[in-house]
This record gives structure tokens, C-alpha cells and sequence, in this order.
């Protein structure tokens, strides 16, 4: 399942991200943790120090290998130059499963390590200096929906995105590539307007979003969230003195947690658990957003009418598997040099 973590800056995302990623890693379910967020810090939140964060290979760096790789033999794809972010999979195209040991998952992705056993972590990398002025972060952000695009993911198997603050995270169709989404919202006036904001932007994509209630001090915070924003509100986290001492790198155990925030994680792997996956909406949604970009950049960025690249009898799922080219598993992912390709947007 594809779960994403959104909300406005210092809402908790990346916090909550890291504690669910926690969660579902003591299960020793399969989970993959991705930070596609404009300021990278979910590696630091899941344990790792600043060292081995900045460690990390970015995705971003390694555009135009993962475009190579995810093309595999699909005929429409004539090259990695002509592959864009929205280019979906046809007949040919590699498809992955959740950590499996294809060159972007096995290359690119970390072990987090004793805070989630088991669990892997993969970084956009950060916007810096290089980028002011040239390029905007969803040239940045390709790279995860590409990997989503291409995924298979099944019950039981879970890919967690740390999504960049604010209505940014409508700035591309990346945000239609989830089964669900948790909205973090603080008890505040602002923080209820930007759950307006974020469903009426998902209104018309059937994008489900669940509230996720954050930094609640009382019942008074919690009928606050309740009267604005009514049935959508999940539930609610407190403030934890365990998390703030995650925050503050000091110890910490999912353990160390309030009983009532560790049955607010079990929550919300119920409202992951009980979506449904409907891979026909998940293909069609890609495709149109292909058309979008294609007309409004992509096309002239290229030279080439990239919808062409469709193909029209392709459906995403588990029964696309056997009838695409089985993935290199040895395969040796050859680190690049930043750029390539035509500019994304």
C-alpha cells in the first residue's frame, strides 16, 4: 500500500512519518520510507545520524539511470532522454515490487537500521544552491513518481512518502499515486484551513485523505478538529515527551510511547489495511496526467509527442507481471552525474 504524509510546514509530518514507518516496521512488514521532501529530514527522524543521512544517494542525482532501467524493452520509449516523470509502464517496461533487489531499490535505498528492523529508505535529496534560479523540486520529486508509477505493492507490503510542506504537493500528479494519504493538522484556524484547501484540490481526483490530528493538548483541542472538520478526523496524537525526545535524538522506543498514541498508530494501519486497490483508476489517473504534462511542457522539452508512449491496453497490477520483461536483478546500477534529460517541471 502507498501511503503519504502531508500537511503544512511544522504540522509533524515527518515526525509522524517516522513513528508509522516505526510501527509498521515492528511488525516486520515490508516497508519502504521515502523522503520527498523539499528539507530532508526523515532519515534523521528514523534514527540515522547526520553523517549517514547525508550519506544517502539522492534519486534526484540518478534521474536519467532509474528512466533507463524503468523503460526496460517498451517499444514506445525509444530512449531514457525521452522519458518523462509522468511516462507510465506498458508491454516491455520493468515493473518493481516493494524492496526488491532491482538497481534502484538495491542501489539506491539504505537500511534504517535498529529504529525500524528491516525496513529501507530512499531520498529525493535536498534543493540546494545549485538548483536556485534553473530548476523547481519536481524535477526532484520525478524520481519517486516514476518509482511509483512502476510499482506493484500488495497488502502487507507498504511504501511510506514524507511529502514536501504545503499545496505544493498538488504541483504534479504525484499526489494521485497513494491509497491513501494522511493530512497532519494541527487544532489551530489555519491548520483546519489547510484541510479545506487539500480536499478541494483532491476532490475531483478520488484521492482519500485521512486527518491525522497533531500536537492536541485536550478534549477542548480535539472538539475543535471534530467541529471543523467532522468524520474525515482519524484521530489524534498528543503532546509526547517520548516524542520530543525522538526529536531531540535522544533515546527512543516505540515503547516509550503513551498508550494511547501507540493505538493511534494501530489506527491508522487499519485505514491503510482496509483500502481497496483499484489498479484500472491508478493507470487511468496516470495516463491523463501524461496528456497534461505532455501538452503543457513536456512535448516541446523533448521535441517528441509523448502520447505515444501510452499504451492503450495496458492496465497496472500483479497480473501485468508475467506478460512484461522480467527485471535484470543483477543489473549493476552505474552512479551518474547530475544532470541529463530535458528540464522537468
Amino acid at each position: 500500500m502507498k501511503i503519504a504524509f502531508v500537511g503544512k510546514g511544522g504540522s509533524g509530518k515527518t515526525t509522524l512519518s517516522a513513528l508509522f514507518v516505526r510501527h509498521l516496521a515492528a511488525s516486520r512488514a515490508p516497508v519502504m520510507a521515502i523522503d520527498a521532501d523539499i528539507n530532508q529530514h526523515l532519515a534523521v527522524a528514523l534514527g540515522l545520524g547526520d553523517d549517514q543521512a547525508a550519506a544517502i544517494p539522492a534519486l534526484g542525482e540518478h534521474l536519467t539511470k532509474i528512466k533507463e532501467y524503468l523503460r526496460g524493452d517498451n517499444p514506445r520509449i525509444s530512449s531514457a532522454d525521452q522519458m518523462v516523470k509522468t511516462t507510465p509502464p506498458g508491454r516491455g517496461s520493468r515493473l518493481l515490487r516493494v524492496g526488491g533487489d532491482d538497481p534502484i531499490q538495491g542501489g539506491l535505498a539504505v537500511d534504517v537500521g535498529d529504529a525500524a528492523p528491516g525496513a529501507r529508505l530512499m531520498v529525493t535529496g535536498p534543493f540546494d544552491e545549485e538548483d536556485l534560479g534553473v530548476a523547481c523540486y519536481h524535477a526532484k520529486t520525478g524520481a519517486v513518481e516514476l518509482y511509483l508509477n512502476h510499482l506493484i505493492d500488495g497488502r502487507g507490503e507498504y511504501v511510506v512518502v514524507d511529502m514536501t510542506a504545503g499545496a505544493d504537493t498538488f504541483a504534479s500528479g504525484l499526489f494521485t499515486r497513494f491509497d491513501l494519504m494522511f493530512l497532519v493538522v494541527e487544532p489551530t484556524r489555519k491548520g483546519v484551513s489547510v484541510y479545506r484547501q487539500y480536499t478541494d484540490y483532491a476532490a475531483d481526483y478520488g484521492v482519500a485523505i485521512a486527518v491525522v490530528g497533531n500536537k492536541v493538548h485536550g478534549e477542548d483541542d480535539v472538539a475543535f478538529l471534530r467541529e471543523h472538520i467532522g468524520t474525515a478526523l482519524l484521530c489524534c496524537f498528543g503532546q509526547s515527551a517520548a516524542v520530543r525526545a525522538m526529536e531531540q535524538g535522544r533515546p527512543f522506543a516505540l515503547d516509550d510511547l503513551s498508550e494511547a498514541d501507540r493505538v493511534v498508530l494501530t489506527i491508522m494501519r487499519a485505514a491503510v489495511d482496509g483500502r481497496d486497490k483499484d489498479w484500472t483508476t491508478y493507470t487511468r489517473q496516470a495516463v491523463e496526467f501524461h496528456l497534461k504534462n505532455a501538452a503543457a511542457w513536456a512535448n516541446q522539452a523533448t521535441g517528441h509527442d509523448l502520447s505515444g508512449q501510452i499504451d492503450p491496453d495496458f492496465v497496472l497490477g500483479p497480473h501485468a507481471l508475467p506478460s512484461l520483461a522480467a527485471p535484470d536483478r543483477q543489473a549493476e546500477f552505474i552512479p551518474l552525474t547530475p544532470g541529463g534529460g530535458p528540464k522537468e517541471c
